[in-house]
Order: C-alpha cells, then sequence, then structure tokens
C-alpha cells in the first residue's frame, strides 16, 4: 500500500495559481515538498500521479488554512493533529517550505524564522561533529536529529516520552527513516529515567535537543546533566540545544545550562550561537 498524499497550503496554492492561469499541469508534491511530480487540473479538481483525487474546494481548505498539514483519503482532507492524554497536550504539523514542524500545545518544536526545521536540524548535527560510533538522541519529536545523526553514526538511541508523537509523526513524509532505518533504535519513556538504565560510557555523542524550559524543566536539571555525563564515553561530546541566545530567556537559560553542566562534570563549554546551543566536551 503505497504513502498517502500530504498536502499543505505551500502545494495547495502553487496549483490553484494554475488553474486560474488555464494550465492543464502544475509541479508540486504530494509528500510536503520532498519529492517533486507532476499534477493533472481537471475540471472538478486535481489529480495526483498516486491516483488521489482532491476537488477545488478541497484544495482551497487547505490554502486557506496556514497552520496545518493534511492526509489526503480517498478525496478528504484530515488535518494532521492528535491530542495527547498522557501529558495533557496538542500535537500538530505545521509547514514550511521544506520539512515541517511540530507544534506541541501551539509552541514550534524548531526554529521557523529566517530557516526551516530541516536546516535547523543540519545547523545542529554540524555543531555536535564529527557524529559517530553510539548516539543518544534524548528527544525524538519528529525524528529529524535521529534521522540525519544515523547518517554517520554507527547507532542512534532515541527517547520519546509520549507514543502519540510517534503516531504523528507516523504522518509525516519527512519522517519516514525514523520506521524503516535499522540503524534508529527507538524507546518510549521518559529521557532522565531511560538515561539511567545505560551503562557508563556507553555513547560517543550525546544530542539533547529538548522542549522548552516551561515544557520540560526536568531536562534541563543537573541530575539530568550528571546521568548524561555518566553516559558519555571519555573525549565525547554532548550538543544541547536552548534555544535563542540573543533573547533575554536564552541568555538566562543558557548561563544556567553552562553552570549546572559544569558542575555535572564537563570541564569544557563551548558556545554554540549559530545552533541556539552549546556543546559540552567530557574530557576526563
Amino acid at each position: 500500500m503505497s504513502a498517502p498524499s500530504v498536502l499543505s497550503f505551500v502545494q495547495a496554492e502553487p496549483i490553484l495559481r494554475g488553474r486560474d492561469a488555464g494550465q492543464k499541469s502544475v509541479a508540486s508534491s504530494e509528500d510536503l515538498g520532498m519529492t517533486r511530480c507532476e499534477v493533472q487540473i481537471e475540471p472538478d479538481g486535481v489529480r495526483f500521479p498516486s491516483g488521489e483525487f482532491l476537488s477545488w474546494d478541497s484544495l482551497q481548505a487547505i490554502a486557506n488554512s496556514p497552520q496545518g498539514c493534511f492526509v489526503i483519503r480517498d478525496g478528504a482532507p484530515r488535518k494532521v493533529q492528535m491530542f495527547s492524554e498522557q501529558t495533557d497536550r496538542h500535537y500538530s504539523l505545521m509547514p514550511t517550505d521544506l520539512a515541517p514542524t511540530m507544534l506541541v500545545s501551539g509552541i514550534p518544536m524548531h526554529r521557523v524564522k529566517g530557516t526551516d526545521p530541516y536546516h535547523d536540524t543540519l545547523t545542529k548535527i554540524k555543531a555536535a561533529r564529527p557524529v559517530a560510533g553510539r548516539v543518544l538522541d534524548t528527544a525524538t519529536g519528529l525524528g529529524y536529529t535521529a534521522i540525519e545523526a544515523a547518517k554517520t553514526a554507527e547507532q542512534v538511541v532515541t527517547i520519546e516520552l509520549d507514543p502519540v508523537v510517534l503516531e504523528l509523526a507516523a504522518q509525516n513524509p519527512w519522517s519516514q527513516a525514523l520506521f524503516n532505518n535499522p540503524q534508529i533504535t527507538q524507546l518510549i519513556g521518559d529521557s532522565s529515567e531511560k538515561v539511567a538504565e545505560f551503562e557508563d560510557g556507553a555513547f560517543s555523542v550525546i544530542l539533547h535537543d529538548p522542549p522548552t524550559l516551561s515544557l520540560a524543566g526536568e531536562m534541563y536539571s543537573g541530575e539530568c546533566y550528571r546521568q548524561l555525563f555518566r553516559v558519555l564515553r571519555k573525549g565525547g561530546r554532548l550538543f544541547h540545544y536552548i534555544g535563542d541566545p540573543n533573547s533575554s530567556l536564552g541568555h538566562r537559560v543558557t548561563k544556567g545550562v553552562a553552570r549546572r553542566l559544569q558542575e555535572a562534570g564537563f570541564a569544557r563549554i563551548v558556545y554554540r550561537p549559530d545552533a541556539f546551543g552549546l556543546v559540552a566536551f567530557k574530557t576526563t
């Protein structure tokens, strides 16, 4: 069974412009821009290479929803969104020009101003290079970090607190390698508890990209950092995403994070404002 079509206003608007211009076909995408395809413009709607057909009213509704991504099944668009009773949070996919981000109770989980989630992820990976050996990703989310890390690492272990997030990711075309790459091992649970189960020095690199402090304060705690220090091998590095270092909140959080990392044992801290984070090294 082929993957369903997933569209946002980014794909819908050019198709509508093509129709209005009298075109018979338009270059577009049915996987949120991962690949390109040619769609056929018909009197009653648009037909995709997969065979999926969407009426003009349905396509217009997608174009009118700049905050949403829509799975198309049997000609009916359904917004990609879910509610978790476990965390009491609402999750949804928000489109960008490339990979979508995830909104958690309305808060985007990636940088979208002046960049996009895909390039945001590449910036984080670059800050942590070389990403090799066994890698720990402490917050799966849509899986972009784990997917990129797996391109150079021997193994990536990634942890997600909420199973509903993975259900959402399964509907995102940009997340599919999370589920079919054998180099990626998924764990479900609280990162602070799961990390405590790993042996000393288990990882060469740790990618620590938690939600905001208001959503996941425990992932910014001294105890969390002590566990991360323990499971990191000597000579390893931890990349910690924090947020905009030029904002008043980001500046304060960065200072507190650096202090607690040093108290946990990390002797060398390198600030990476380009990646909105810092890199901490384990030298002993």
